[in-house]
């Protein structure tokens, strides 16, 4: 009988991760009509730069950049979004240049940093490699930027680092790539739901229909 269960809830697992990756395109249809949050990890950087803690904000010297490949990227997403006439309203992004960088591509607008969204690792190269989701009160600051409802008929786009994301919602959530986005949907009262998450990979084969 237990090997029955395990073999009944292998195909039931199976099935849920088929349909949550077909349900990808029509999660980005329904961005058309407002109400989601999308919260990205930014884009890919340039490993040969390294941050400098306590982060000089100004000094572009002492951040870790995007890559070309990651403004690229974010020039992709970006361009996704406007060709699929997803609306955008506000944008907030962590205050170092890489993120404020990406979501200024993704968006096409000016965007608002803020230290919710700063990299919660304190430039810590362990803490981004294995981000433990660890940090409630960091965790909590991402959540209430979330479960905020986004302006009438607009999409809030979030730009951060993966150790913030972890921090929100959980440790799982650290196997978030480059330029992926989770997408919560977001209504008062109580906290936003989520929707699901799309990848890189995603935008372009929506946009290329």
């Amino acid at each position: 009988m237990n090997v029955l269960c395990r073999l009944v809830l292998i195909v039931l697992l199976a099935g849920i991760s088929r349909h949550a990756a077909a349900d990808t395109p029509d999660l980005i249809s329904s961005l058309k009509q407002g109400g989601y949050v999308l919260i990205f990890r930014h884009t890919a950087t340039d490993d040969s730069q390294k941050d400098v803690y306590p982060f000089k904000f100004d000094d572009m010297s002492a951040q870790r950049q995007l890559s070309e490949k990651g403004r690229e990227a974010a020039r992709l997403i970006g361009t996704a979004i406007k060709d699929l006439a997803i609306p955008i309203g506000d944008v907030y992004t962590s205050r170092l240049n890489r993120a404020v960088e990406a979501g200024k591509l993704i968006s096409g607008r000016e965007v608002k940093p803020v230290d919710a969204l700063t990299d919660s690792s304190n430039a810590s190269a362990s803490g981004m490699a294995n981000p433990t989701g660890a940090n409630a009160k960091a965790g909590q600051a991402v959540r209430q930027l979330v479960d905020a409802p986004p302006q009438a008929g607009t999409n809030t786009v979030l730009v951060t680092h993966k150790t913030n994301i972890a921090d929100a919602f959980g440790k799982d959530a650290g196997d978030v790539h480059e330029g992926e986005a989770f997408v919560y949907k977001a209504g008062a009262p109580g906290p936003a739901t989520f929707a699901g998450r799309i990848k890189m990979a995603d935008w372009a084969a929506k946009a290329g229909k």
